[in-house]
């Protein structure tokens, strides 16, 4: 298979960020990130944001301008493909951030932080800016399906709160790089695990983490959150999670890693790989894993590695557990969001390829259809529950 099949075609920034005119470098850096950011949920823009994003960088139009100009493309669209939601989202959100990082206002509070999220998720939810009132789990691909403990929904506002006030108190005057980067990875941890929003909350910290960096006057780094957006969400997972029955316990080394390149201009390896809790070392030896980058995004991973015989597939088997389950569920525990693409990219091959069957091959229809996981070479089966 072609390894660039299924990968979103990306302005080149770097033509941007040569240039000498410096507020085209700085619109050519929002977009990047915003666009990058995306892939956090499995997102990606669409052709029509890339060419709006483009003329606002080249002075064309003003990205306000840019903003209304993508609320009035999906408002006035008429043909719809099932992959449009997610686009939608991907394209608001990426306008959104842009419009956010091409401003230096900042406010270091916690209406600051939903500030920021009502600011990035304006006519996407309409919960944008507001705290969750309902406690939440999330299934984690790097957890192999288990959840962060997430903050309670009864303490985010106090929990804010307290984490910024002891932020704020840090003196960095008297401290190491090495004590200063890792301070700043749990301080950034803390205040992701709070997870103070019912969706967006890595998108959220990932701008408020900018943003905060540069009114403190460090130098960031913001290729990171395009590039690896992905491993920087996978690492706030790992730095908050902890099972002592399964001998796991926190390791920020993977954080402290990605501030490290971000502040320091280090070239630490960035492997999603190497986070995967209860892996083999032949599965983090192997180079099917994600890089988080733009090229390869989980889409593009788990369409590669779906279709061969290897690691991958086992852990995706132990995601699934024991139990029957949907399609949804299978997306989830490799990290997709997109149904269409998870469809003509990974189930139909899969089934054309005879890793997954029809457990009642003649009849399509069967109500009680359902598919049957199979891994060459390996005793492993799965039943899984068909969506309608």
């Amino acid at each position: 298979m072609d390894e660039n099949d299924g990968k979103q075609m990306y302005i080149n920034f770097d033509e941007y960020l040569r240039q000498d005119e410096p507020q085209m470098r700085e619109k050519a850096d929002a977009w990047r990130v915003a666009i990058g950011l995306q892939a956090v949920d499995g997102l990606k823009t669409s052709e029509y944001l890339q060419q709006t994003a483009r003329r606002n960088i080249e002075g064309e139009i003003t990205i306000d301008e840019a903003r209304e100009l993508v609320k009035e493309y999906y408002t006035k669209k008429t043909a719809r493909d099932n992959d449009d939601a997610d686009k939608e989202e991907a394209d608001r959100v990426s306008s959104n951030i842009s419009k956010l990082l091409q401003s230096n206002a900042f406010t270091y509070s916690v209406a600051g932080l939903a500030a920021i999220h009502r600011a990035i998720f304006e006519g996407v939810f309409k919960h944008a800016g507001r705290f969750r009132d309902f406690d939440i789990s999330k299934r984690e691909w790097v957890l192999q399906g288990d959840s962060v403990l997430y903050g309670r929904w009864q303490d985010l506002q106090m929990t804010i709160e307290y984490d910024l006030e002891q932020e704020h108190q840090f003196d960095y005057t008297n401290v190491s790089k090495d004590q200063m980067v890792e301070h700043l990875a749990k301080f950034v941890a803390g205040l992701w695990q709070i997870h103070p929003f019912g969706e967006g909350n890595t998108r959220t910290t990932a701008i408020f983490t900018i943003k905060y960096l540069r009114s403190q006057g460090f130098k960031v780094n913001n290729d990171l959150f395009e590039s690896h957006s992905w491993y920087f969400r996978n690492a706030l997972v790992r730095a908050n999670y902890r099972n002592l029955e399964k001998g796991i316990g926190y390791e920020p080394i993977f954080l402290v890693r990605f501030f490290r390149n971000l502040l320091l201009g280090e070239n630490n390896p960035l492997k999603n790989r190497l986070m995967l809790i209860n892996s083999s070392e032949e599965w983090k030896a192997t180079s099917s894993t994600p890089t988080s980058t733009p090229t390869s995004t989980p889409i593009s991973f788990a369409k590669d590695s779906f279709l061969t015989n290897n690691a991958f597939i086992r852990n995706l088997v132990s995601v699934i557990g024991n139990k029957q389950c949907s399609i949804k569920d299978m997306m989830e525990g490799v990290g997709l969001k997109d149904r269409k693409n998870f469809m003509e990219y990974h189930l139909s091959p899969a089934i054309s390829k005879g890793y997954v069957r029809f457990l009642y091959p003649d009849k399509p229809r069967h109500p009680r259809q359902k598919y049957l996981l199979t891994v060459k070479g390996n005793l492993l089966y799965k039943e899984l529950a068909k969506i309608d």
